[in-house]
């Protein structure tokens, strides 16, 4: 089998003489971690990779500046490979080292590791590219530079303009503690600012005379609060104060704002909570005699799990095994996971569906197991709008030491690792082959296909961020 183009032994060889060069763009892009948006540099290091490696890149994608695609390859199926590369605010942090120690006091950090999923994600692109060229197979490879997936929904905005209706799969993974399919069920949402504006007065000599916008920001969250226990038991609602109305206390606050982020399993059921989440801000302004407007900042599908792709993917997974740690990897790993308490680790074992013995694991050296059950994870993603359109699978890297929580210092640390790098490009290798399965055989595209059509029950997509909603760098604020 050696000489076949495609098979897993020849792909692990086009993959591994690679990594090096997508282990460096992943190192480049950690050091200048950028957020959502707001990724000029990233988008640019990764241009400049793919065009070297010969792919056609389309910049501007859905009018955004940092949302681009490159492709190679002519005819046959289309398959896309997913990527990110923005960071998250107050997470800057030296790499390599075991204790918190910031490089920029309140600076950026990858504490999602989103440098290697990017990177990953062009490495298996390219791989495939690599071995279909070599096979003389027809079919396109897409690789999607998805901006502002941390709380802006780049993929949402972007499926919303049609970006990904021609693909035949979408293929991605994420960095985390486990080598696994990441088959999950999560939650759609919708983050929406609420604006309250009245009246400004002096609070001592005139309070009479004026209407606060803080006071109808308190009592719409202490109406939300109330709502808690009247909405469904999936859902979840979070709240921050973005605009409290100045720092004077002995002045009405004439403006104030509050960003909501209501989840539910569903987006039409987070669309119903959103409208009681409405009915509040608007009994606030009526007690407090203020006027109230509500801004959509973005929102998101909830995942449609394909069982056909899983499957497929988790065949690659058991094939081509789990990265080869040596002992740097795992000390350094035992390093990290002396900082995290029973209970992060416990936790983030309980998360992926793990068995609890594997808490004990410094890093995760097998493939959990597959039966085709979904997780139940409460968080979101805006992956979940490509999963209904195209057939979409996912993979978990074991990029971290067992237990490492998502957005911490810990997960930054790591970012630049060794083991990363190992966990990295074996993922690439999994996504690489799970493509190549659906280029070689139509009848398991055929049937990824039908299964996504079961899941929507014939319905078409329907983006759940209105039409006059534009993408976060093309608007105005109110």
């Amino acid at each position: 089998m050696k000489n076949d183009p495609i098979a897993l032994d020849h792909l692990d060889g086009l993959v591994e003489a690679k990594a090096p060069a997508y282990a460096a763009l992943s190192d480049l892009i950690w050091g200048m971690p950028e957020l959502r948006f707001a990724e000029h540099r990233s988008v640019e290091a990764q241009i400049a990779q793919l065009e070297a490696e010969g792919f056609r890149v389309t910049r501007n994608v859905a009018g955004i500046p940092t949302a681009f695609v490159a492709e190679a390859g002519e005819g046959g199926p289309v398959i896309g490979f997913l990527g990110e590369f923005d960071a998250l605010a107050g997470l800057s942090q030296e790499a390599g080292v075991a204790e918190k120690r910031p490089l920029e006091a309140g600076g950026n950090g990858h504490g999602c590791g989103h440098n290697l999923l990017g990177a990953g994600a062009m490495l298996a692109a390219v791989s495939a590219r690599d071995a279909l060229r070599e096979a003389g197979m027809p079919g396109r490879v897409r690789y999607y530079g998805c901006p502002g997936e941390e709380g802006g929904s780049g993929k949402t905005f972007m499926a919303r303009e049609g970006a990904f209706d021609d693909l035949d799969a979408a293929v991605t993974w994420h960095p985390g503690a486990f080598n696994a399919v990441m088959s999950v069920r999560n939650l759609a949402n919708y983050q929406v600012y609420f604006r309250f504006k009245g009246k400004a007065a002096h609070a001592a000599g005139s309070p009479h005379l004026g209407r606060s916008a803080l006071d109808a920001v308190e009592l719409m969250n202490v109406g939300v609060n109330y709502l808690r226990e009247h909405m469904p038991q999936e859902a979840r609602v979070h709240y921050a104060i973005t605009n409290s109305g100045g720092v004077s206390p002995n002045v009405v606050q004439a403006e104030a704002e509050v960003l909501y982020l209501v989840r539910a399993p569903r987006v039409a059921e987070a669309r119903a909570l959103l409208e009681r989440v409405k009915d509040c801000a608007k009994g606030a302004a009526i007690m407090t005699g203020t006027s109230w407007s509500f801004e959509i900042d973005k929102a998101c599908s909830e995942l449609l799990q394909n069982r056909t792709l899983e499957t497929a993917l988790h065949g690659n997974f058991q094939a081509l095994g789990a990265p080869a740690y040596d002992e740097a990897d795992r000390r350094f790993a035992g390093e990290i996971r002396a900082s995290l308490s029973a209970e992060d680790i416990a936790s983030e074992v309980a998360s992926f569906g793990a068995d609890p013995a594997l808490a004990e694991a410094g890093l995760h050296d097998g493939v959990l197991p597959f039966d085709g059950t979904p997780l139940v994870q409460a968080g979101s993603t805006d992956v979940g709008d490509v999963s209904q359109i195209v057939p979409t699978v996912q993979a978990w890297g074991a990029c971290w030491a067992v237990g490492t929580p998502f957005h911490t210092w810990q997960a930054v640390a790591q970012g630049r690792s060794a083991h990363a790098h190992k966990g990295m490009a074996q993922a690439a290798k999994v996504m690489a082959a799970t493509a190549l399965d659906g280029f070689r055989d139509p009848e398991l595209l055929a049937r990824a296909k039908a299964e996504l059509a079961q899941r929507r029950g014939g319905a078409a997509y329907a983006c759940p961020i209105p039409p006059e909603v534009a993408a976060p760098p093309l608007r105005k604020r109110g």
